[in-house]
């Protein structure tokens, strides 16, 4: 790919927390910076008039918007060498309580738009023959929480299609790295919707609680997070899984080690459905 400082960076989710975190460092280092939210103003606001920003209302859950934000932002920039996919939220509620339209919200901005960016940057990836997909997913896509689970299912999705996604776009030279930040200290833990549907049995409510009082006390910094994103985007030795905190990095090895451990003794059962 190109040098450090001629990189043009297309960014979903800008107006806020790692997403603005990372525009902002981005352009105070020379880069290009197509920058999206639901309301392009908020961006404005943000940072002001810079004209390596291209700040860009965009609905993401459309993918005509989506589209047509990838063309201006080529128009504009003349290409795309590093697309972002950072915007999303969590949804809390046991998924008894989760309503399906609130499930499918979910799947929508976590998913759905995800597939939205990869399916109309890729042309333009695979015609330059470079490219560097960020995929934001969260240490909980390796690991379940209870009351927690519509989230649980999105990360986890955005793992999984990314460890796809990489091996069909290397013969390209494109790269895909996971990210996956533990907790940083952005607007998120403040900003997050609970379900409508309520069961006092879960008590969704204390888990709801305690992250609301751990709000502001988060261990991670989220511009030390980007400068890293920024110093490896378009290396050859990129990394496909790059958990971000020492809290999330124990709570995924701490996972696989376990459940490594619990499939070994199932070895004989698993072998025993085998045709004789």
């Amino acid at each position: 790919m190109n040098n450090q400082k001629e990189k043009v960076w297309f960014i979903t989710g800008a107006s806020k927390g790692f997403g603005l975190a990372l525009v902002k460092q981005l352009l105070a280092n020379g880069h290009k910076v197509a920058a999206t939210s639901r309301n392009a103003l908020k961006i404005e606001e943000e940072i002001g008039s810079n004209p390596n920003l291209l700040p860009l209302t965009v609905d993401i859950t459309n993918e005509n918007e989506v589209k047509l934000a990838i063309e201006e932002t080529v128009k504009t920039f003349g290409k795309i060498d590093v697309a972002v996919n950072n915007a999303g939220y969590m949804l809390l509620g046991a998924l008894e309580e989760v309503s399906a339209k609130e499930f499918q919200q979910s799947m929508n901005v976590n998913v759905f738009a995800f597939q939205n960016v990869i399916r109309n940057v890729m042309p333009h990836f695979r015609k330059q023959g470079s490219g560097h997909f960020f995929n934001f997913a969260s240490s909980a896509g390796y690991s379940a929480d209870a009351c927690a689970g519509s989230y649980n299912a999105v990360k986890s999705a955005i793992i999984g299609f990314s460890e796809a996604l990489a091996l069909e776009v290397k013969p390209f030279n494109v790269k895909v790295t996971i990210v996956s930040p533990g907790l940083f200290r952005t607007n998120f833990l403040g900003a997050f919707p609970v379900t409508q549907n309520k069961i006092e049995a879960y008590n969704t409510q204390q888990l709801v609680d305690a992250m609301n009082l751990f709000n502001g006390q988060q261990p991670g910094n989220p511009d030390k997070l980007v400068k890293i994103l920024i110093d490896i985007a378009g290396k050859e030795n990129a990394p496909l899984h790059l958990l971000m905190g020492k809290d999330a990095y124990e709570r995924a090895v701490d996972y696989y080690e376990s459940q490594l451990e619990k499939l070994k003794k199932l070895k004989e059962l698993s072998f025993s459905t085998n045709f004789e």
